[in-house]
């Protein structure tokens, strides 16, 4: 058995009423990333952290993830800017995430502008870049220590986590047990692989986190091209979906708006949260 959530933004850009949303879809979790009382995470002073956390409990809501834009970067940036500005804004969300105890809090692994194309992005690191995993650890620790799960999430175009063998190269050279994968299937495909079963499979071990978002192929069949919702999305949402809930590598599955296509003029880009919320639910058995 799984529970869906999504973003909490897209439910309603003012927090107050995204919560009520949650409560009249029967959505138990909220995945906390903006829009909360119109601030990113990072910026949430002490008070709007106790009352957003007062907010949550008087819904009857849990936070399961801070979906931090920590490591939102390209690493040919250099080593001092990119440790220091990330790691900086780490320890000022942790005072936000004591007070509203997510389970989980996400950072993302970077872009790599200098990625060789033929050689895996894993060699390119430890060749040109060695630091990067000493810095990824730091941040897995510190969130460890705060008491936290933390979580990485492969991102859209140029993350240097593409090909499913630097995805395990990257998780075994970080060497921690207390971290896992968040694995956003558009944002690999956009990032070149088209998702599908023999993937996931690769990627399950890794696996805490599931994000699913609508996507259509141009006319190759193969490379995304429209920004949709799940029930016209071009990869096979159901399968690996009901696969998820069946092997049980995440609790809590979160919806995210379509993005990395182009977007479809006219398209009710508004209602698609809902409508992913119910094709879902209608589709995926043990999926609540």
């Amino acid at each position: 058995m799984s529970q869906l959530t999504m973003l909490s933004s897209m439910a309603d850009q003012d927090f107050t009423a995204s919560l009520r949303k949650h409560v009249e879809w029967n959505i138990e979790w909220l995945d906390l990333r903006d829009a909360i009382y119109g601030k990113r995470l990072f910026a949430l002073s002490e008070d709007e952290s106790r009352q957003a956390k007062a907010e949550i409990d008087a819904a009857g809501l849990k936070v399961y993830c801070f979906s931090t834009a920590i490591f939102l970067d390209d690493i040919e940036n250099g080593e001092a800017d990119f440790r220091e500005r990330h790691l900086e804004q780490l320890q000022t969300i942790l005072p936000a995430a004591r007070i509203i105890q997510p389970k989980i809090i996400r950072v993302l692994a970077a872009s790599m502008s200098g990625r060789e194309d033929g050689r895996s992005s894993m060699e390119t690191i430890s060749d040109r870049h060695p630091w990067v995993i000493d810095v990824y650890r730091e941040a897995v620790d510190r969130i460890a220590d705060a008491g936290f799960q933390p979580t990485i999430e492969n991102e859209a175009k140029g993350c240097f986590l593409a090909a499913p063998d630097e995805f395990h190269d990257f998780f075994n050279r970080l060497d921690r047990k207390d971290v896992g994968l968040t694995w956003d299937v558009q944002n690999h495909w956009a990032n070149g692989v088209f998702p599908s079963l023999e993937v996931y499979n690769r990627l399950k071990p890794l696996m805490r986190y599931y994000h699913a978002k609508g996507g259509r192929a141009g006319d190759d069949g193969r490379t995304l091209a429209w920004n949709v919702a799940l029930e016209e999305a071009s990869w096979p949402v159901v399968e690996i979906t009901r696969q998820v809930v069946a092997d049980g590598v995440s609790p809590v599955i979160c919806l995210n708006p379509p993005q990395h296509g182009d977007y479809v003029d006219g398209y009710d880009y508004g209602a698609v949260a809902k409508r992913d919320l119910d094709f879902l639910r209608a589709r995926v058995t043990g999926l609540s």
